[in-house]
């Protein structure tokens, strides 16, 4: 976690954040300035950023927007006031429309990023001034501290080579809080046959078998916003298990990026729970993130201890094994 420090500030009415990055200086100023790099950690888990417009230039102007899980969209803006790269930026951050007009109740926030050369890689100082105390408490209560927090905590993935990142690492997961898991997985191969292979049921019942010696058996999919999808397994002869299913809906579908679904076992009342499945290409490879909301932490302990990590690590080497590689 990069971040070392970050608070609100109610008498010089700033926001502070210091983060320390093992990068070089004009690695990290790039993942700043560069909008492909910068959307994969500007937004905290769960509302990654889109940048529709990225004109890195004083009186310039940047837009963007996050999605939710669920659908819900949040635009914002910033005009770039004076850039001395790579040392600093300063930008006017504000909430925007669809037409990238200014609007909300809070007032645009004037951001500072300033970069320095440490002993091990660079430090961030970067300061947020708010224009009264009360656009400074609706901030905080918004959670822009923390949703600060979890999105420079995204930065140790990008600031890598992918293939360095997640070298001979197979299947990670991490555990963020009582409902959210972060699970990934480097696969070496395009994201347009990654996304594929989660959506074309002919490509599907290749790979998503989880250990060996069961079949998928339905494989029915819509993958359009509010369309359904309902998969199920069952073991070959010989091989001990009962047959189990998965069904939900789907919430958003960003071809060939991100797909958010709901996920519930067929026939039970187990809880539902969002899966938000993310994709990344560089060099050749694919960084495949899952996001994974319970509505617990009882709930994420007691799937978490079935063994799921170890079958999905089984059904990635598949997809690998079975369709990029053949």
């Amino acid at each position: 976690m990069p971040v070392t420090d970050i608070s609100a500030d109610a008498d010089t009415l700033t926001m502070n954040i210091v983060a320390d990055f093992d990068a070089p200086l004009d690695r990290v100023w790039k993942v700043f300035t560069d909008p492909r790099q910068l959307e994969r950690f500007w937004g905290p888990p769960g509302w990654p950023a889109t940048f529709t417009r990225f004109d890195f230039a004083p009186g310039g102007l940047a837009q963007y927007y996050m999605t939710s899980p669920q659908g819900e969209v949040s635009r914002g803006r910033w005009e770039f006031l004076s850039i001395d790269e790579p040392r600093s930026f300063e930008v006017l951050d504000g909430f925007a429309d669809a037409d990238g007009d200014l609007t909300g109740d809070i007032d645009p926030m004037r951001m500072v990023f300033a970069f320095e050369e440490t002993p091990t890689g660079t430090r961030l100082n970067g300061k947020t001034y708010f224009t009264s105390a009360d656009s400074l408490e609706q901030a905080v209560q918004m959670g822009m501290v923390e949703g600060t927090r979890l999105a420079m905590g995204q930065l140790d993935a990008v600031l890598q080579d992918l293939r360095a990142y997640a070298a001979v690492k197979g299947t990670q997961i991490e555990v963020l809080d009582d409902q959210h898991v972060r699970i990934t997985r480097l696969i070496d191969g395009p994201r347009e046959l990654v996304w594929r292979a989660h959506h074309e049921p002919e490509l599907m019942k290749r790979w998503l078998l989880g250990p060996d010696g069961w079949r998928m058996t339905v494989c029915e999919i819509d993958p359009a916003p509010g369309g359904a999808y309902r998969y199920a397994w069952e073991p070959e002869d010989g091989i001990e298990g009962q047959a189990f299913g998965f069904d939900g809906v789907t919430l958003v579908a960003e071809a060939p990026r991100r797909a958010v679904t709901t996920e519930h076992m067929t026939g039970t009342d187990y809880p539902t729970t969002i899966n938000d499945l993310q994709l990344y290409e560089e060099d050749g490879a694919t960084l495949l993130t899952l996001l994974v909301e319970y509505p617990d932490a009882a709930t994420r302990d007691a799937v978490l201890a079935t063994g799921m990590v170890d079958g999905m690590e089984t059904s990635y080497a598949r997809l690998e094994r079975e369709l990029i590689a053949s």
